[in-house]
């Protein structure tokens, strides 16, 4: 009725506005009629499995986008996800100061840290066990407070705040931060970083690679999966992307229901790449 009325006694720009909003509308029709013609044409040539089966290889694809650099043709562990690609040496020397807490760290400490769950289960766990040697005490500590930073910044999802990780945290380390694991948008005419699906996968293999280096190359997924709060395909998904052999192992006291946990190796010789997970699926299809 109001365009009616707009059309007997409206203005001429109020004319043009209504002829140019009708216009719209009809490609958008058009559009909207296009586009599901175009995909129902897809689907009959392909059929919904072959789409599946797509969608699938894409995921792997967009995961192993996002790992760390590899170096398939390393002849030790330690040389297929090099440390100082994951930390450079400036980042290295930035968390000393930081990471003192944890090279004087005490049991008790350790319990009541437990109590308030106020570091990670991987890290807690870790702080158990620091070396009696100074310079490896104060490596693992470096190691165990940039792991413990990452995987809380990885439960974040819009970053707001100026000191995110919090003041103590060096200022190169915030920026690597933002720079390598959030993703740039815009919002209400302001940028903002937030860490997308893809940005979590890329710190979870970060995380993953830090772990091994940490604890001689095998590692608890479980309990780095409940840490990061991912789904347990996920997390396995990634793990394999990063050519893990995985296990099972029982679970760790103290962890909800006793959860049969998933144990990460990265061994030598590498394993090959492969479609496991999608030929699962076309089985499941089938």
């Amino acid at each position: 009725q109001m365009d009616l009325c707009i059309e007997a006694f409206g203005t001429s720009k109020q004319k043009r506005a209504l002829s140019t909003r009708r216009m719209n509308t009809v490609g958008n029709d058009v559009l909207t009629t296009a586009v599901t013609k175009a995909a129902a044409n897809i689907i009959d040539a392909k059929g919904l499995t072959g789409l599946i089966q797509d969608v699938a290889q894409d995921d792997v694809q967009n995961i192993s986008t996002f790992l760390p650099p590899c170096n398939g043709d390393a002849d030790r562990p330690e040389d297929v996800y090099k440390f100082e690609d994951i930390l450079s040496q400036a980042e290295y020397e930035a968390l000393r100061v930081p990471a003192a807490a944890f090279v004087n760290i005490t049991s008790e400490e350790i319990t009541k840290k437990t109590e308030d769950k106020s570091h990670c289960s991987f890290v807690l766990e870790e702080l158990k066990f620091l070396p009696a040697d100074e310079r490896s005490r104060d490596h693992k500590a470096r190691c165990l407070w940039f792991l413990d930073t990452l995987i809380k910044f990885g439960c974040l999802k819009v970053i707001k705040k100026k000191h995110l990780m919090g003041p103590e945290c060096p200022h190169i380390i915030s920026r690597k931060l933002l720079k390598n694991f959030t993703s740039v948008t815009y919002n209400n005419g302001s940028v903002q970083n937030l860490i997308s699906a893809s940005m979590k996968a890329k710190i979870t293999a970060y995380v993953i690679a830090l772990a091994l280096h940490i604890n001689n190359f095998q590692i608890d997924l479980t309990v780095l999966q409940n840490d990061l709060k991912l789904q347990e395909s996920r997390m396995l998904d990634i793990a394999k992307a990063m050519r893990l052999k995985i296990s099972k192992a029982k679970g760790l006291q103290g962890l909800e229901n006793n959860q049969n946990h998933k144990l990460g190796t990265l061994s030598l010789p590498l394993p090959v790449p492969k479609a496991a997970r999608n030929e699962r699926k076309r089985k499941k299809i089938n």
